[in-house]
């Protein structure tokens, strides 16, 4: 492989990083709608150039997470409480049926190593160790997916949670103990070989988590525009002051 090669196979995965990054501050409520958002400010905060930065904003104006405002550049895009459950409620309809099916498909040992997943997202928020607890999560959900054996559902879902941030969660008050809780319903559903208990404990378990990811998000929003508080800075143009957000 030439050295130009793997400079172009290492952009997308830059670019890629800082569309997760940008999208996760956004969801978060870190990154308020109407902050101004520089690809000089993301490069600098992640230690990459500015073209890996811009190409992932380019793909979140796409998304509809940013908008581009002449003269200024790009901005957050309008994003509420009530778009995050929304996003999360169609997650669980998709997410229900692939339980559904894993519960009709999982064997003793499938259920087994799903159990030792849940042991160690366990462990991990004992020692709030928040990135193995969502690595653990994770691979939770990934397993289940895996256990339908539905390629164009699971393609679906996607579609969907492409737009949820992976990273963030363990740092919201009451989503590991939600997710330990929400995970064991679901593994004596499964256990039980019951279908139907399964999509209803995983289509609660996600509208739970979106619930509270929504609520996060708007009590920062809240907080911030009540204390006046910067909760991202970024530079304007030259004579257009300091957009705070």
């Amino acid at each position: 492989m030439t050295s130009r090669s793997r400079r172009s196979n290492a952009r997308p995965q830059l670019s890629e990083k800082a569309t997760a990054h940008i999208r996760g501050l956004i969801m978060s409520g870190e990154l308020r709608p109407g902050t101004l958002v520089r690809p000089e400010t993301i490069g600098e905060d992640l230690g990459i150039s500015t073209t890996p930065a811009r190409e992932a904003l380019q793909a979140l104006r796409v998304e509809g997470f940013l908008e581009l405002v002449p003269r200024h550049g790009f901005v957050v895009g309008p994003l509420t409480g009530q778009d995050i459950r929304d996003l999360f409620q169609v997650q669980a309809l998709i997410g229900g049926e692939l339980a559904a099916r894993a519960a009709a498909k999982a064997t003793e040992q499938d259920v087994a190593e799903l159990e030792a997943l849940h042991h160690e997202l366990i462990a991990a928020a004992a020692r709030n160790d928040h990135d193995r607890l969502e690595e653990k999560n994770h691979a939770f959900h990934r397993e289940i997916n895996l256990l339908a054996d539905s390629r164009k559902i699971i393609w679906a879902l996607g579609l969907v949670t492409r737009y949820v941030p992976r990273q963030f969660y363990s740092s919201i008050p009451g989503w590991p103990r939600a997710t330990m809780d929400d995970h064991a319903e679901l593994l004596q559903a499964m256990k039980a070989k019951d279908p139907e208990a399964t999509r209803v404990a995983m289509q609660q378990h996600l509208v739970h988590s979106g619930e509270l990811l929504a609520s996060h998000f708007d009590a920062r929003v809240a907080a911030a525009e009540t204390d006046n508080e910067p909760m991202y800075i970024a530079q304007t143009d030259p004579g257009e002051g300091l957009a705070t957000a």
